[in-house]
């Protein structure tokens, strides 16, 4: 049997080098330190939990994307976390218990069965925030505004904003009678916008002539804001919970042209990514650059409910990978480097070097007999004594 490279890594799983990994990590401190600001508390979920509870009101996509194992002390059934998002929701209902609004971010790599078909990895860094225990339009907007400034901060540019409203579609296949396989059905033709098809499959349902028309239709309600007046006329049936969807949708966008003028919004009513998680508004963002979108979210309410207290819900998430990806490396200030010699007896040196790091300058200290130089270290200044007094000197200016 031929011997495998042992420096080979398995497909999709990526180790993250000195440079990148700097600019990973001080993103991820800046966008935390953001949550902070907003009143989003830090959270730290297991990598390893009971699978039950990784999988909780995520449905079948989920269930795929996470590796499982048998817990050797328990016989239970663990799983790799594929979405933090779940654990959040129990450390929400079960360990914080609180009557008011709970506003929890996190951020952690994460495991995948299968990679991205784009992206290709399998093990994202998830970064993201919920908000917990409010049901109004004013929360949604919270963690959408939140999610655009974790992208202005990323410097994340030409940020388009798609939205879509899973009530809609929930209370048209409620009302029109569909059976749960219909439903399947159709919500896979919906997904893949196969139109001919959704329109074969719809002929089948025995369902009165204007629901027909309506689930035809749904593919073509994608657009600018015009597209919820165009809605609101063809979707024209005795359904608050639709009326409510629509007004919600028309409230943010009001609210988006107000605060973000020059940001692009479209809307998508057939778009139902999230749809056996998500209860209500769903959101993304995409650039011109990648294919898929870079952070998603929307509402999720009664997540709770499995571990004992159902709450609202809403909230965001994105990859820190791909938003470190997309971040301009040439426009980050470079920290300065500076080369020491051995200090060996030397106290005032090490008294020097010693006050440098705390002021937070990085200071890499020469081991005796070590091969690199100055440069090769990728410092830009080394330390001199000049009249017993050390100094910090440029590399060029020796």
């Amino acid at each position: 049997m031929q011997k495998k490279d042992s420096w080979l890594l398995p497909e999709g799983i990526t180790e993250v080098l000195p440079e990148q990994a700097a600019h990973l990590e001080r993103l991820r401190r800046d966008l935390l330190d953001t949550f902070d600001c907003w009143g989003y508390q830090l959270v730290i979920p297991p990598f390893v939990d009971f699978l039950d509870s990784l999988l909780t009101g995520s449905g079948h996509d989920l269930d795929l994307q996470t590796f499982k194992l048998t817990d050797q002390l328990s016989g239970e059934m663990l799983g790799v976390r594929a979405d933090m998002t779940p654990q959040v929701a129990r450390i929400d209902a079960h360990n914080l218990k609180h009557e008011w609004p709970t506003r929890l971010c996190y951020a952690g790599t994460t495991l995948h069965t299968l990679g991205d078909p784009l992206e290709k990895t399998r093990s994202p860094m998830q970064i993201g925030a919920e908000l917990y225990g409010h049901a109004g339009l004013e929360s949604d907007y919270e963690v959408i505004q939140l999610m655009l400034e974790m992208l202005a901060i990323s410097g994340v540019q030409n940020v388009h904003l798609d939205m879509g409203h899973v009530g809609i579609y929930r209370a048209l296949v409620e009302q029109a009678g569909l059976s749960r396989q219909q439903e399947a059905e159709l919500f896979d033709v919906l997904q893949r916008k196969a139109r001919t098809e959704l329109a074969e499959l719809v002929d089948q349902f025995s369902i009165p002539a204007h629901f027909k028309a309506i689930f035809n239709a749904l593919p073509k309600l994608n657009g600018g804001v015009e597209v919820l007046a165009k809605a609101s006329e063809l979707l024209d049936i005795d359904n608050d919970g639709i009326r409510t969807a629509l007004q919600d949708l028309q409230s943010i966008a009001q609210k988006l042209q107000r605060d973000y003028p020059s940001l692009t919004v479209s809307f998508d009513l057939a778009e139902l990514r999230g749809y056996h998680y998500h209860t209500g508004m769903v959101f993304a963002a995409f650039v011109p650059t990648v294919g898929r979108e870079i952070a998603r979210g929307g509402r999720y309410d009664n997540i709770g409910a499995v571990f004992g207290r159902a709450r609202p819900a809403t909230g965001f998430s994105a990859d820190l990978k791909v938003l470190v990806s997309l971040f301009d490396s040439d426009a980050v200030s470079v920290q300065q480097s500076v080369f020491a010699p051995p200090a060996g007896d030397d106290s005032d040196l090490s008294r020097f070097i010693r006050d440098l790091r705390a002021a937070g300058t990085r200071v890499i200290q020469q081991l005796p007999g070590q091969q690199g130089s100055a440069e090769q270290l990728g410092c830009s200044a080394i330390l001199e004594n000049h009249d017993q007094q050390w100094l910090v000197k440029p590399l060029g200016s020796r």
